[in-house]
């Protein structure tokens, strides 16, 4: 007979996962690198697969700050991925817990080129340019439009911070085509709705500073109704 000690049986786990599950979802990167290579034209991209085992928050800040990782870009995927994230999916726990810009994109979304930008924003809190500057780059290599989108509820007019807040911003983009659109609605998410629709808007870009503001548009539960989760993708930007 033969005693199996923790360490032969650590060893034997091991072995498991890395039989059962890292070396097929290795396989399964390195074809999708390979299909996704033949579509890109510049040579300044280089593409890897990495596998970790581990918490998926975890892995991600540890990529993220060994590899000095600027921006993370995640797919949803239909209305019931859409749902978990609402509730909680790993795209949620993503934008939320790890320090670092991301890029939502929709499974309904449909590549087109980069024209209309909206920042909804209630102008309460300051942004320094090192969190705009991903945005910044963004819509000086597209030569995008941004609306920056103040969604009041009761009417109030803006307060001192507020309104120097505004100005801050027409200095941030003063480079940049852009635009300031006001509207008033009790329900944040009704009004985001009703500008993406007006506008015609490719890009959603908010800061997660804004912690009640940002969970308004993007974590609610009427799904069903707010047509821009699976249509729009979200750049969430990160101090």
């Amino acid at each position: 007979s033969t005693l199996a000690t923790p360490e032969t049986s650590n060893i034997h786990t091991i072995n498991a996962v890395e039989t059962d599950f890292l070396i097929p979802a290795k396989k399964k990167l390195d074809l999708l690198i390979k299909q996704i290579k033949p579509q890109i034209n510049s040579k300044k991209h280089k593409l890897i697969s990495l596998i970790e085992y581990d918490f998926l928050i975890n892995a991600i800040r540890k990529q993220v700050k060994e590899k000095n990782i600027d921006l993370i870009v995640m797919g949803t995927k239909g209305a019931s991925g859409l749902k978990e994230v609402i509730i909680g999916s790993n795209t949620g726990d993503v934008i939320t817990k790890v320090n670092c810009s991301s890029l939502v994109i929709p499974e309904n979304a449909v590549y087109k080129p980069l024209k209309e930008v909206a920042f909804p924003t209630d102008y309460s809190l300051f942004y320094n340019i090192k969190t705009l500057r991903p945005l910044l780059r963004i819509l000086h290599d597209t030569n995008a439009s941004i609306k920056i989108l103040h969604i009041n509820k009761n009417k109030a007019p803006l307060n001192f911070d507020q309104i120097r807040n505004k100005e801050l911003f027409k200095e941030f983009f003063a480079e940049s085509n852009c635009s300031f659109h006001y509207l008033t609605n009790n329900k944040v998410e009704d009004a985001v709705q009703c500008f993406v629709e007006s506008r015609d808007i490719d890009l959603i870009a908010m800061v997660a500073k804004n912690l009640n503001y940002f969970q308004q548009i993007l974590f609610h539960n009427r799904i069903e109704k707010i047509s821009y989760h699976t249509d729009i993708p979200f750049l969430v930007l990160h101090e």
